[in-house]
């Protein structure tokens, strides 16, 4: 079924209305969508090499909208909300977390980096845009960290896919999610450092 609603998103980067798709998916994906917009980024930025900061735009601006629909979700359908994070297994983090945030502690920091990385990286989004709303986290910080994680990635994606063409997608395929990984981690770490220079 996953492979079925994957080949049925690819196929909206070729349809005419495909900005009007990957709106529509970037949108959903920040709350509840299994397949995230790269699907549709790379083939399009491929397709219009003149556009991809359009595209890479359109991805940005709908993923990070929906970040807000899902931290909605989790903040005025708490008890529905958790329903779906008991199904992922992560209920029991939540309250944990709930009880433990404090805007002026490290729980705080540490949640902006954990989103950080989930907008930056394969990390399912969509659990943390919701637990975001369930723990009544900041909601202005909240989309900031949206729109830069998820800023960087698209723009990344749809860059270097325009720039090196298939022999990135391939590499994206096999060692994308590693290497997102790291680099989301590196990103952290020099933030903090500068940030402790500075305080």
């Amino acid at each position: 079924m996953l492979k079925n609603i994957y080949d049925k998103t690819l196929q909206l980067a070729a349809h005419k209305s495909a900005n009007f798709y990957l709106s529509v998916v970037s949108f959903i994906e920040s709350s509840f969508f299994p397949i995230p917009p790269d699907v549709m980024i790379i083939p399009m930025s491929l397709a219009k090499k003149h556009e991809y900061l359009k595209i890479f735009f359109i991805a940005t601006l709908f993923s990070s909208l929906g970040g807000l629909f899902g931290y909605f979700i989790g903040s005025l359908f708490t008890d529905k909300a958790i329903l779906l994070l008991e199904f992922y297994g992560h209920e029991e983090q939540v309250f944990q977390l709930k009880n433990q945030l404090n805007s002026k502690g490290a729980t705080y920091s540490l949640w902006l980096g954990t989103l950080f990385l989930a907008g930056f990286t394969p990390l399912p989004f969509k659990i943390f845009t919701i637990t975001s709303g369930i723990i009544n986290f900041n909601i202005f910080a909240f989309f900031i960290i949206c729109l830069i994680s998820r800023g960087l990635r698209f723009f990344i994606v749809a860059y270097l896919s325009v720039k090196f063409g298939k022999p990135f997608v391939s590499w994206l395929e096999k060692k994308g999610g590693m290497w997102f990984s790291i680099v989301g981690i590196l990103i952290i770490i020099v933030v903090l450092f500068v940030y402790l220079i500075f305080k």
